[in-house]
């Protein structure tokens, strides 16, 4: 039997238009223990990233931040948002306390309206 191996994963729905948040840019930052920026990402045709943000010996117990462009996405799609945008980048920030469990966190969002929950 493999060894449990943790790891951080994303998904980003686009809820205005229902369906996946396709070419949306996203980085990662660690903000402890020891803050670093660790990945900047563009979400693929499912609304995810290729592979895990952070897997193994790189995910470490601590605090991080996802940041969503989301702004950019939406005006991407040729929508015409406020200056500035209710939602332009969306930062969300989580605490890691077991490296050994599997982190997904998705992002369920619309020009006016965000939200997260600890997934599967």
């Amino acid at each position: 039997m493999a060894e449990a191996t943790g790891r951080l994963t994303t998904h980003v729905l686009d809820t205005a238009h229902g369906r996946p948040a396709a070419g949306m840019a996203l980085s990662l930052a660690r903000l402890s223990p020891s803050p670093a920026a660790l990945a900047e990402r563009v979400t693929n045709a499912d609304g995810r990233c290729d592979a895990p943000l952070l897997q193994g010996a790189d995910l470490l117990a601590g605090e991080y931040a996802l940041s969503f462009h989301a702004g950019d996405y939406f005006r991407g799609l040729g929508l015409a948002l406020p200056e500035p945008a209710f939602l332009d980048i969306v930062p969300i920030r989580f605490g890691i306390a077991d490296p050994a469990s599997h982190y997904h966190v998705p992002l369920l969002v619309s020009p006016w309206a965000m939200s997260t929950y600890r997934g599967s």
